[in-house]
C-alpha cells in the first residue's frame, strides 16, 4: 500500500467535503457515523488500503467538512458522493463501506446509482427510523446542543456509540469518539442531527430493491440496533448477507474489533470477486 495519503477538499451540493486518499487498487469509498467522522476507520485503512484505493470522506457538519445551515436529505448525500467521485475522475464502480450514517448513505447511493455501486458493506446501521417516543426524547436535546454545543453531550455520545461503560473497559475507543464528537462545525453538525438523525426515513422498502452484493455488519451487543430485526433487513436484500462483529455501539466494531471487521470486508470482496468472475 502506498504510505502517501492525500487530502482534498471538494465542492458539492453539501458544501465542501473534505476527502483523504489512500491505498491502491479498485476504488472504495468510506462514509463514517454521525458525530464522528473518517478518522474512525484508522484501524481499517492500513490493511484494506493494502486491497483498494480508499476514499474516507467528512460527512457535511464533521471533522474538515463545514456543512449547509439548512436540512438536507440522504438522496443529497449520496449526490454529494457522486460528485466527490466525479471530481476525482472515478469512474470505475465502488465498494461503499459506510458505518452508521455513511450505511444509510450507502443504502440510498446503491440504489440511486446501482452501476457505480460494486458492493456495498453496512456497519452498525439500523434501517429504520427513530420511533415516536425516540424523536421526542431527542428533539429537545437537539436543540440544547445547539445552544450549549458539545460539550456538555459528550458522555452520552460516547456511550452510544462506543458502548456503556466503554470510558472504563475501551478507554481508546471511548476517546476516540469523544474527540470526534468535539470536532467539526458546531452549526453543521446541528443541521446533519436535525437531518440525519431525526428526519431519517424508513430505508426498510428501499432494501429489495438493492442490486449489489451487501455485507450487513452489526455489532453483537449494540442496544440501539436490534439483531433480529437488522438480520431480517439484511436478508431482505436480494444478495444480502449478515454478520454481529465485536462491539457495544454503532461505531464500537471499528474501534474495538478493527481487525474482525476487515476481515469480514475483505472477505466479502473476495466472495463476491469470484462469484461474478464464475458468472
Amino acid at each position: 500500500m502506498s504510505s502517501e495519503t492525500l487530502s482534498t477538499m471538494i465542492g458539492t451540493t453539501l458544501g465542501p467535503l473534505m476527502v483523504r486518499r489512500t491505498g491502491t487498487g479498485a476504488p472504495a469509498f468510506l462514509w463514517h457515523s454521525l458525530f464522528v467522522d473518517s478518522q474512525t476507520f484508522d484501524g481499517v485503512v492500513e490493511e484494506l488500503g493494502r486491497h483498494r484505493e480508499l476514499f474516507l470522506v467528512d460527512g457535511p457538519g464533521h471533522g474538515d467538512s463545514p456543512g449547509p445551515r439548512r436540512r438536507y436529505s440522504l438522496e443529497d448525500c449520496a449526490t454529494a458522493a457522486a460528485q466527490v467521485l466525479d471530481a476525482l475522475d472515478v469512474s470505475a464502480p465502488v465498494d461503499w463501506v459506510g458505518n452508521a450514517w455513511g450505511g444509510h448513505v450507502g443504502i440510498v447511493f446503491a440504489h440511486m446509482f446501482p452501476s457505480r455501486c460494486r458492493t456495498l458493506t453496512t456497519i452498525g446501521t439500523p434501517p429504520y427510523p427513530l420511533t415516536r417516543a425516540e424523536r421526542l426524547q431527542t428533539v429537545p436535546l437537539v436543540y440544547l446542543y445547539r445552544v450549549l454545543g458539545p460539550a456538555l453531550f459528550s458522555g452520552a455520545i460516547v456511550e452510544a456509540l462506543a458502548g456503556r461503560g466503554a470510558a472504563k473497559t475501551s478507554p481508546a475507543a471511548a476517546a476516540a469518539v469523544g474527540d470526534a464528537f468535539r470536532r467539526g462545525d458546531k452549526h453543521g453538525k446541528y443541521w446533519a442531527m436535525q437531518s440525519i438523525m431525526l428526519h431519517r426515513p424508513d430505508l426498510r422498502p428501499v432494501l429489495p430493491l438493492l442490486q449489489v452484493p451487501t455485507l450487513t455488519l452489526v455489532g453483537r451487543d449494540d442496544s440501539m440496533n436490534d439483531p433480529g430485526k437488522a438480520e431480517r433487513a439484511a436478508r431482505s436484500v436480494p444478495d444480502g448477507r449478515f454478520a454481529r462483529v465485536t462491539g457495544a455501539g454503532h461505531v464500537a466494531p471499528l474501534l474495538v474489533a478493527p481487525r474482525e471487521v476487515t476481515q469480514h470486508v475483505l472477505d466479502f470482496w473476495s466472495d463476491t470477486r469470484h462469484r461474478q468472475a464464475a458468472a
